[in-house]
């Protein structure tokens, strides 16, 4: 027992002089000079800065050797490593939101100035063509392109059901305006209705719109709505607040160093790379859905060219419209005596016109547009954005490292590993939550995941679902998954052999982790943490150390 004892106190005294070498233990010779610098340009009062080092013995976050901060500079500069690395991860998301809103604004704009422009283009040469004609359907056309809007907007429209309505209706009018002498009541008309699939009179023309705009339009508003719904996730996500252990580990990693007079030591790469992995773990999560949402709108694109493309369907509309009404023009007699036959000799209008007064003979001749390469410019550019922004979430804590928490550029002696100037031997962790079981810096536990990021997740996988069905052609009725309670806030998402587990926290060979609650840490927990720590002058510690070293030495006399 007594050799036991001899050894510890021997060892203790070795690391005393080892780190006083290193200077990692302060004297109270040296000055408060850095910490009042940073702290004032933080804007708080340079009367809470002490002049000169004081014990330790108080903080909660930092390790407990001498110090330049009290306790209220420590909870201040706490909160606000908190609040900068929220404001650090607005900033990264309001750039990521900037480039995804101005692509959707960019193929917006186009998409619905394709529209206009076939409308344009209808209402420019079908009244001249077709004189009181159109004019009498005028409304029919308005209401088609309307709709077609409102579909491209994402209202609750089925496009094939909008496209048959519009038939209907322009097939009722046209025919009543073509025999002005007879007298068609709704009944008469509804039986024309339930003969236009045999009569087909509008020849091939509503069959290759409806089969090519149904494809173009689905693949248009699924790439807008993934753009929308991609800065919408991004918004959502930027705004998840950090809890209380990310807190501490952030105040540990930018403010800590100077509060023990470490002069210019910038955190170790690894060690902020991991301190920042633990505090966006849920974050990460987000990587595999994000990248699928991403790699479905690049596939998308695919299928805005060629006869079925957007470029070619939705601003030329009017063609088909044109086409259809050439083909009624041609078989108006024909047409007219296969409607008697089915639907009987409708009774003769005394007050109506001749047949012919109101139809002008002209046929429609109007040309498609060439591409003006415009749409093509806008899918290069997303498709390099959107391959640039796959890694967005894995990678925002080297990112934030870099950019906004000074991290020293080489991981040697002298950056800040949380404890003193030193290398950083701990491993860095793996991304998302369920590989921060064993964070040396972060205490996470991966059985509680974020409600709102799990909610995200819902809503990138419902979009991708989305981009796959349009692809295929098909128009999945989208939902909104905010509700849905897979996934989240129950521990599904993890592994069942981590889910059972409750958070530990590896123990580092190369150094102590040391963990406290802020706030709310107990008088108990206090002194256990400063006993276990050597908060005392060097020169004072050592000759304490040397003197019970050679009491325990001395034999004892009875």
């Amino acid at each position: 027992m007594e050799l036991r004892a001899r050894g510890w106190w021997l060892l203790c005294a070795a690391a005393v002089l080892a780190a006083c070498a290193r200077g990692d233990l302060a004297s109270k010779s040296r000055s408060c000079s850095e910490v009042r610098q940073i702290y004032g340009a933080k804007g708080f009062s340079l009367s809470d800065v002490p002049q000169a080092e004081i014990s330790g013995e108080h903080l909660r976050v930092c390790p407990q050797g001498y110090t330049c901060c009290t306790s209220e500079m420590e909870e201040k500069l706490a909160n606000r490593s908190r609040a900068e690395l929220e404001a650090a991860l607005l900033d990264s998301g309001h750039a990521l939101q900037t480039t995804l809103a101005t692509q959707l604004q960019s193929f917006d704009d186009h998409f619905q100035h394709l529209l206009n422009e076939s409308e344009r283009a209808l209402q420019d040469a079908f009244p001249g063509t077709l004189g009181e004609l159109y004019a009498q359907s005028a409304r029919a056309f308005r209401d088609l392109y309307a709709e077609l809007r409102l579909y491209y907007r994402g209202a609750n429209l089925h496009l094939e059901d909008t496209l048959a309505e519009f038939w209907a209706r322009l097939l009722e009018r046209l025919f009543r305006q073509l025999h002005p002498q007879l007298l068609l009541p709704d009944d008469y008309l509804d039986c024309l209705g339930k003969q236009a699939d045999t009569l087909r009179p509008f020849g091939e023309a509503p069959r290759e719109l409806r089969l090519r705009a149904t494809r173009a339009f689905v693949a248009a508003r699924a790439f807008v709505q993934g753009l929308g719904v991609a800065g919408d996730v991004v918004r959502k996500v930027a705004q998840v607040p950090l809890g209380p252990e990310c807190t501490r580990a952030v105040m540990k990693l930018a403010y800590c160093a100077p509060c023990l007079g470490v002069p210019g030591a910038r955190p170790c790469p690894d060690y902020c790379r991991n301190v920042l992995k633990g505090c966006l773990a849920n974050q990460a999560d987000l990587d595999a859905e994000w990248r699928n949402l991403l790699d479905s709108m690049v596939l998308i694109t695919d299928k805005f060219w060629g006869p079925s493309g957007a470029e070619s369907v939705i601003g030329n509309v009017h063609l088909w419209l044109a086409e259809a009404i050439n083909a009624l023009q041609d078989n108006k007699d024909i047409l007219t005596a296969k409607v008697i036959q089915g639907c009987g000799n409708p009774k003769v209008n005394p007050q109506g016109s001749g047949p012919e007064e109101k139809w002008h003979p002209g046929k429609l001749v109007l040309q498609e547009k060439p591409p003006t390469g415009a749409l093509e410019k806008l899918v290069s550019e997303a498709k390099v954005q959107l391959r640039d922004a796959q890694d967005f979430w894995i990678s925002l804590p080297g990112v934030l490292c870099s950019e906004k928490l000074a991290m020293s550029s080489a991981s040697d002696d002298r950056c800040w590993n949380g404890m003193a100037k030193g290398r950083y031997l701990p491993e860095v962790m793996g991304d998302g939550l369920a590989n921060q079981i064993n964070n040396p810096e972060v205490e996470v536990d991966i059985t509680k995941p974020d409600m709102t990021v799990r909610q995200q997740i819902m809503q990138l996988k419902v979009m991708t679902n989305r981009l796959r069905g349009a692809y295929s052609g098909n128009d999945v009725d989208f939902q909104d998954a905010s509700d849905d309670s897979s996934g989240s806030g129950s521990g599904d998402s993890c592994p069942d052999d981590l889910c059972d587990r409750r958070v530990s926290k590896k123990s580092s060979s190369s150094r102590t982790t040391l963990t406290h609650a802020l706030p709310g840490l107990s008088e108990r927990e206090g002194q256990k943490t400063a006993a276990a720590s050597c908060p005392q002058p060097c020169v004072s510690l050592l000759l304490l150390l040397l003197a019970l070293v050679l009491s325990a030495a001395s034999p004892t006399w009875r």
